[in-house]
């Protein structure tokens, strides 16, 4: 897929934005050429081209100059002979650390193959700890390798699709980078089961075509009724993306006509006040299907992800999801942490940053595992298992949502909390009724520990009840202090 991204079309871009970084971006820029020129990509395109749609990506998140700098540089000390130091004299420490951030460790220190991936794989991950522009980098960079991998191998493709999908694919969910969350997994499922894919891809058309009338029908009437109620909004219609419908199918035996929210519209409001207000509206015009109604308002997602969500019933009785956000709101479901960019670019890393310590759950599992296991290999191993996979999302007795891998059970949840909850734990409360300490915990049980530290409990079969590495870590912590 040859994008044709030029460097006048990054100017363009860029100049709507940040006009006075211009200059930098275009020395980086010449820099790059010079140093990748006659480097070929698999494709036979020049090796330019890469970086450069890299940075273009970017562009249009409205990134940084540093980051699009480092985007354009990015391959430099991994593909040519450009040092770290090069790099700080011609430019400076910001973009020398997030290129070098971004570069792949050599071979020369590892074992074998696996070892040396999983190296890298860690090296990503923990990134985010540093800087979470390491990582928007490298997301941009595996997605448009993503979109130029028809230049592969067969087996080659098979790879790097497969590590899309369990590393990258994530990523992108625990920074809110839906856009690049949805394309990394439709480009994936389309080279891993392309049967599967091309038979989908038909049917899911059908669907669509066949009721673009009705929902445009139901966007008009119901701006109008907004309108007129004094609530000025944008509508659109959001269609399932193929590779969520497919993970339905599979994970719950569904059919494919009922899934709620293949079908959908999202509504743009002023304030949070109008968002409800335009509930009570929508919910007025059409009928709801109650038990599928979630406020992501008052309780956003753990990826800060927020709107509220009603399933109605639209034109016979197809059922069609409402979202119902704010412009702030709509900018986060779309681009995530990234959408700081387009607020205020001087205070957008460290707003990154301290948002994620605060308020992104995964950072602290992240911090845990890296802190606890030395092995490469097994620290990708746990982070698939324990962060990437199946997971459940279980609610505090204040509403809090904790997100733990499946299979968890109330002293995860414990020691997810704190360790000395899960240290003082004497039983546990989920749902309003006591369960054993190996219950399985569900989505959306509402879960209570209660504690004493009077109380003698053995702890000694403890671990074979957790599923989290930081909970048997603890665990074990406590044993040999309480030999």
């Amino acid at each position: 897929m040859n994008e044709n991204i030029t460097i006048d079309l990054l100017k363009k871009k860029v100049n709507t934005y940040m006009k006075k970084d211009w200059p930098i971006i275009l020395k980086a820029y010449n820099y790059a050429k010079k140093k990748h020129y006659g480097q070929k990509r698999e494709s036979g395109e020049d090796y330019i081209i890469h970086p450069l749609t890299v940075a273009y990506i970017l562009s249009g998140m409205k990134a940084e100059s540093s980051v699009i700098c480092a985007a354009l540089m990015h391959d430099l000390i991994e593909d040519t002979d450009v040092t770290y130091d090069d790099i700080v004299k011609e430019f400076n420490n910001e973009i020398a650390y997030l290129v070098d951030g971004v570069t792949k460790l050599t071979h020369l220190n590892f074992n074998n193959k696996d070892e040396f991936q999983a190296s890298n794989i860690r090296r990503i991950i923990v990134s985010i700890r540093e800087d979470a522009r390491i990582v928007i980098i490298k997301l941009v960079d595996r997605l448009h390798n993503m979109r130029t991998i028809e230049y592969k191998k067969e087996e080659r493709r098979q790879e790097i699709a497969l590590q899309t999908l369990e590393i990258y694919v994530p990523l992108a969910y625990y920074i809110g980078a839906y856009k690049i969350k949805c394309e990394l997994e439709n480009i994936s499922f389309m080279y891993l089961k392309p049967t599967e894919y091309q038979d989908l891809s038909i049917k899911l058309s059908k669907i669509y075509n066949g009721n673009q009338k009705m929902l445009n029908k139901m966007i008009n009437d119901t701006k109008k009724r907004l309108n007129e109620e004094g609530i000025k909004c944008h509508l659109r219609i959001r269609y399932k993306d193929i590779y969520s419908v497919y993970k339905k199918i599979i994970t719950n035996s569904m059919e494919l006509n009922n899934i709620h929210d293949l079908l959908g519209i999202e509504v743009i409001v002023k304030n949070v006040k109008d968002c409800y207000l335009s509930l009570m509206i929508i919910h007025d015009m059409y009928v709801p299907l109650n038990f599928k109604f979630k406020d992501y308002i008052v309780k956003p997602k753990t990826n800060m992800y927020q709107a509220l969500h009603t399933t109605v019933f639209g034109q016979n009785d197809r059922l069609v999801q409402f979202q119902i956000r704010t412009k702030e709101m709509d900018k986060i479901a779309e681009f995530g942490l990234t959408s700081y960019w387009f607020k205020n670019k001087s205070l957008a890393k460290n707003k990154m940053q301290s948002d994620l310590e605060k308020n992104y759950q995964f950072f602290k599992s992240i911090e845990e595992l890296d802190s606890s296991i030395v092995d490469n290999i097994e620290f990708v191993k746990l982070v698939k298992e324990e962060l990437f996979s199946r997971n459940v999302y279980v609610r505090t007795t204040s509403g809090e949502v904790l997100e733990l891998p499946f299979n968890s059970t109330p002293i995860d949840f414990a020691y997810k909390i704190h360790s000395d909850i899960g240290n003082t734990m004497i039983a546990a409360v989920v749902n309003e009724k006591m369960v054993p300490f190996d219950y399985k915990l569900q989505n959306n049980d509402r879960v209570r520990i209660i504690c004493d530290k009077t109380v003698v409990v053995d702890r000694t079969n403890w671990i074979s009840m957790v599923e989290t590495t930081h909970a048997k870590k603890k665990i074990i912590e406590y044993l040999k202090d309480n030999k």
